[in-house]
């Protein structure tokens, strides 16, 4: 059985109109995921709730108090803008809260099962910063999971890659002063937000950015990957792996020029299984809806196959 961290409330972040980052992207996950021929080997599992679990100790690891409060009082005013892309709706506060417990959930999950799992949540997380939101996200789920496995038992390092098609730049932020937490990135540059240039390598070689030019397909990324990334990480020897997982890379994206297709990432999926199956997937970015579905199934697909 295939662990799949995922809740209706999530729908409930509410972004407006025309936004891409939409409550749309998980319907179209769901449905797809509902209709595979092997669906009933996916188990679903809904995060813990705000009542057994307070996240924000968690997120206070890594976020400023005032922001995290300046987030609150925007929902229960109604919502508003953080910055031009990046919405508060009145459920957005609390929404963003569960999806910090259902990473959470998704590392007890992987270490329980020594396997992979996915977390299936909005808003995004990849570019919060400690002080603010920004990029649709609100806060950084990853980085923020990336801490709290280094709390659990056996866990003394790990690692995070970012296959999302906008460099992570809250992430590496936040963990590249951390010499127990590593950070790789595959992402078009020049794109938003302008960060990750190969020249970031954090402050204990613990930060691998891996620009790659617009119109880049999978003979690159499968080059990235087999000379830069998969080393990485082995000479890391984490003993936990986190995916920020944003499907924004394929070529039919509307946001971004990468050429790659849903099925590239069930490669990336086996490529990632050689180095460890403590794998927690965690939904990032991925604005056309057919080509983030089928990428999400392509992904676990693979992880079914071991």
């Amino acid at each position: 059985m295939f662990p799949i961290i995922y809740s209706d409330a999530f729908l409930d972040h509410d972004t407006g109109h025309f936004h891409p980052e939409s409550p749309q992207r998980l319907e179209a996950i769901v449905n797809a995921l509902k209709t595979v021929s092997w669906s009933d080997r996916l188990q679903w599992q809904k995060p813990t709730n705000l009542a057994q679990r307070n996240p924000i100790p968690y997120i206070k690891n890594i976020h400023m108090d005032n922001y995290i409060k300046g987030v609150q009082r925007l929902a229960e005013k109604g919502g508003g803008f953080i910055d031009g892309d990046t919405i508060v709706s009145p459920e957005s506060y609390n929404v963003a809260l569960l999806a910090v417990n259902a990473w959470l959930d998704g590392v007890d999950t992987v270490l329980t099962t020594q396997q992979p799992a996915f977390v299936l949540s909005r808003p995004p997380g990849h570019h919060a910063v400690q002080k603010t939101g920004m990029g649709f996200c609100l806060f950084s789920n990853a980085a923020i999971a990336a801490h709290y496995a280094l709390q659990c038992d056996g866990i003394q390092r790990v690692a995070i890659v970012d296959w999302d098609v906008h460099h992570g730049n809250g992430t590496q932020a936040i963990v590249e002063d951390n010499p127990n937490i590593a950070y790789c990135s595959l992402h078009q540059f020049p794109a938003y937000p302008g960060t990750g240039t190969a020249t970031e390598t954090g402050k204990y070689d613990n930060v691998l950015n891996i620009p790659m030019e617009p119109g880049s397909d999978l003979n690159h990324y499968q080059v990235a990957f087999e000379q830069q990334v998969i080393p990485f990480l082995e000479r890391f020897h984490g003993d936990f792996l986190i995916v920020s997982a944003g499907y924004d890379a394929n070529q039919a994206d509307p946001l971004a020029s990468i050429n790659l297709q849903p099925r590239d990432y069930g490669i990336f999926t086996q490529q990632l299984l050689t180095v460890t199956s403590r794998i927690l997937f965690g939904l990032e970015g991925g604005y056309d809806l057919s080509a983030l579905a089928e990428s999400v199934v392509a992904t676990i697909e693979v992880c079914l196959s071991q």
